[in-house]
């Protein structure tokens, strides 16, 4: 059971770094500096990005560029791209991505989900995103000329594991994390993880078999009030409508419009993936859309509680889609 703990803390980071160490592999801000975790958020065009981590008390707008090598994701991703270079001896990494650069697009029985895993044998990071063909394949420019359009986030999955090396003297759960998926009955698992901070954090992961909604089928279930959650809606003929549904205990709600730094993003102009719970502060990043064919795919969320983060979400919301003919509910 130790080893199997210590596997789920090297796999969770929105930012999110497990266990003390002077090692190289954690997430770090813009300056450099050791965090215990963070999130951006990219604007719908360019390059810019919002971030957010527990001092800052919301967003802040970098100064950096999300491509640049100075910036957050280029200090977080630096082991990574030393290893390409010198072969560093006791380091690992999975980068996993639905929309990878080089290879052939996987199956649909691979999870709808982008990240990158980061080890030694003492820490781990996590990186879940929403970019397709991120990182670049073995390069040291890691940001995609893809990226640059659509305005994304970065946060038991079946990944597609496009590239990947896990030591063999690490632990023998790490070495099945590239192939590893659920053969149990349920094909979901709600897990409470804690980082090297003592922020806990809370990860839903649903397989394809799981056949429902990430949002109404799962996260709604576990939270004290309805959500409002902000997808991808290029695929509207696809969309599954709010769900006001009394089957499940609360509202979910489609956000169709966000506000970013004073800019307004339609729900087909902004990639990101994320729910969030207002009253009572629950954040999400996630990996799935409310279409009806994700159903049928494999992704998950990372939730936290943190009233300064849920604050800072519910301000970009610009409109939602509400439910047709309902009456509110009394705790909206």
């Amino acid at each position: 059971m130790a080893g199997y703990r210590t596997m789920m803390a090297l796999l969770l980071t929105v930012g999110i770094v497990f266990q003390l160490s002077e090692s190289r592999v954690t997430c770090r801000n813009d300056k450099g500096n050791e965090v215990d975790w963070y999130i951006l958020y990219k604007f719908g065009n360019g390059l810019s990005y919002l971030y957010m981590d527990e001092s800052t008390n919301g967003w802040k707008l970098s100064n950096n560029t999300i491509d640049s090598s100075s910036g957050t994701l280029g200090n977080t991703l630096k082991p990574l791209l030393d290893y390409y270079v010198r072969k560093t001896e006791g380091f690992g990494y999975i980068l996993y991505n639905d929309q990878p650069e080089k290879t052939a697009k996987p199956s649909s029985s691979y999870g709808h989900s982008k990240g990158v895993v980061m080890l030694d044998r003492e820490t781990g990071v996590w990186l879940s995103h929403s970019t397709p063909k991120f990182p670049t394949y073995q390069s040291k420019s890691f940001w995609p000329k893809s990226g640059n359009v659509n305005g994304l986030q970065l946060k038991y999955i079946h990944p597609n594991a496009y590239d990947h090396f896990i030591p063999k003297t690490f632990h023998w759960a790490l070495q099945d994390l590239k192939t590893g998926f659920p053969r149990k009955d349920h094909f979901f698992r709600v897990q409470n993880l804690t980082s090297l901070g003592g922020k806990h954090f809370v990860s839903f992961a649903k397989y394809t078999r799981f056949h429902d909604d990430l949002y109404s089928g799962l996260i709604v279930k576990c939270m004290p009030e309805s959500l409002y959650v902000k997808g991808w809606g290029k695929s509207s003929s696809n969309q599954l409508p709010s769900n006001c549904s009394t089957r499940i205990p609360h509202h979910v709600y489609n956000v169709k419009r966000v506000k970013l730094n004073g800019t307004v993003y339609y729900d087909t102009k902004d990639h990101s993936k994320w729910c969030v719970a207002p009253n009572t502060g629950w954040t999400c990043i996630s990996d799935l859309n409310r279409h009806e064919s994700q159903k049928n795919r494999g992704g998950g969320a990372i939730c936290f509680q943190n009233i300064a983060v849920a604050k800072a979400f519910n301000a970009t919301i610009d409109d939602k889609e509400p439910c047709p003919s309902v009456t509110p509910r009394s705790d909206l």
